[in-house]
């Protein structure tokens, strides 16, 4: 069985400090058999990880893009996605071939985070149950209750934006490449573990975040 964590951010977030390799590396230490590179709105990070692959490490391409209606991930992408209309991302996404994931819904104290429908399950190929940055697993618990009821895949990911938090969370599967990840998170073949990270953490994003603004408003 590998483990692959599905939710990480590189420098080419605004509130990322990593270097792709430094990310990979970080990964590697943690035992993991690879990872998602899910940057904000860019997938420059993941194209960048992607080099560092090998045989016994995979790097899934993504994108953690911001939506009129919140935020939601793209995995196994090629192509930046360019639109921000919730439903045109979502038709931007699968139209390359990649797949759905709602990260961290249900979490209120993110103001991003996509607050999922009933209606909305038709369009979801997978719920992140457990995002290792809620400060509430109550917050997990509930995208878990969500995407039970709809018969969705559960996913998880540390949201790592400092390598030490890198691994803090990530699904078991079955799966060697990525043919067969992305198959076994469509049918609903996999499991997650993880452990929830220091609230530090996402106070330090966001002051990193805070203080490029100013910068660029500075320059």
């Amino acid at each position: 069985m590998s483990r692959y964590d599905l939710h990480t951010h590189t420098k080419y977030s605004i509130d990322g400090v990593l270097e792709p390799r430094e990310l990979v590396k970080h990964a590697e230490k943690r035992g993991l058999d690879g990872i998602a590179v899910t940057d904000h709105n860019t997938i420059r990070g993941g194209l960048e990880a992607k080099a560092y692959e090998s045989s016994n490490f995979k790097v899934i391409v993504g994108s953690e893009i911001m939506t009129t209606r919140g935020e939601i991930i793209g995995l196994f992408l090629h192509e930046e996605v360019r639109s921000g209309d919730f439903r045109a991302v979502i038709e931007e996404i699968k139209a390359q071939g990649g797949i759905v994931i709602v990260p961290h819904p249900f979490d209120t104290i993110r103001r991003s985070a996509f607050q999922p429908r009933n209606e909305d399950a038709e369009f979801i190929d997978g719920v992140e149950g457990f995002n290792a940055r809620c400060i509430l697993q109550s917050y997990n618990d509930r995208a878990v209750e969500f995407a039970t009821r709809h018969g969705l895949p559960l996913t998880a990911g540390s949201d790592a934006h400092f390598g030490w938090e890198v691994g803090n969370a990530y699904i078991i599967a079955n799966a060697t490449s990525e043919d067969e990840l992305r198959r076994v998170i469509l049918n609903n073949r996999i499991e997650y573990a993880g452990k929830l990270s220091s609230p530090l953490n996402l106070c330090m994003t966001k002051l990193l975040k805070t203080w490029r603004r100013i910068k660029v408003e500075l320059e």
